[in-house]
């Protein structure tokens, strides 16, 4: 069984901001997929349901950005599912906009929620990072993931899920999978 993390913090003030691409994402798979209502837990929301045949569980940790090892450990612990199974979608500032790219291992990059999932898991998990890009004025990095998307960004949201979901079980599966570098705005997907 594999466990599905989408990074971002509570709340709907945070909805729409760049720092939840990663909820955004598990939210779209949650529904493409038909997956069951979201169970809350201490530090989590979960959703259990198949893709591709194979049970797999959906993750929005509960807690702020910064804390969400937390939910990430206690939903590995509480589904027994080692740190190798553990796919988590985030919010990356080190790619342009519209890039994505898959990741075993490694370091957190500077990452608020990848430095306390790896304080706390380890740092085997593999992880799709969603490229939001820098800011181009001397807006701070935390106003900035904080933001929303400009229009334009926003209106091209949909291909970056739908890119996504069509590559998931490949995503979640092959470990020899790999996305490296696709700019999502160069591909016409509808």
């Amino acid at each position: 069984m594999k466990l599905l993390v989408g990074l971002g913090n509570p709340g709907n003030n945070y909805s729409s901001n760049r720092h939840n691409i990663g909820f955004r994402l598990v939210d779209y798979l949650h529904e493409k997929c038909a997956f069951p209502l979201w169970t809350n837990s201490t530090n989590y929301q979960y959703s259990k349901g198949p893709i591709a045949d194979e049970q797999v569980i959906l993750i929005k940790p509960s807690t702020f950005m910064n804390e969400s090892g937390k939910g990430v450990l206690s939903a590995s612990k509480f589904f027994k599912i080692n740190c190798k199974d553990i796919l988590i979608f985030h919010d990356d500032l080190n790619l342009s906009w519209g890039i994505l790219k898959k990741k075993i291992g490694g370091g957190h990059g500077g990452h608020n929620g990848l430095r306390s999932v790896s304080s706390l898991v380890g740092q085997e998990y593999s992880r799709l990072r969603i490229g939001i890009g820098r800011p181009n004025n001397k807006k701070s990095v935390a106003n900035y993931v904080l933001s929303g998307f400009t229009t334009d960004e926003e209106s091209q949201i949909p291909n970056i899920l739908d890119y996504a979901m069509s590559n998931i079980t490949d995503l979640i599966y092959d470990e020899s999978f790999i996305i490296n570098g696709i700019n999502i705005q160069s591909k016409n997907i509808s």
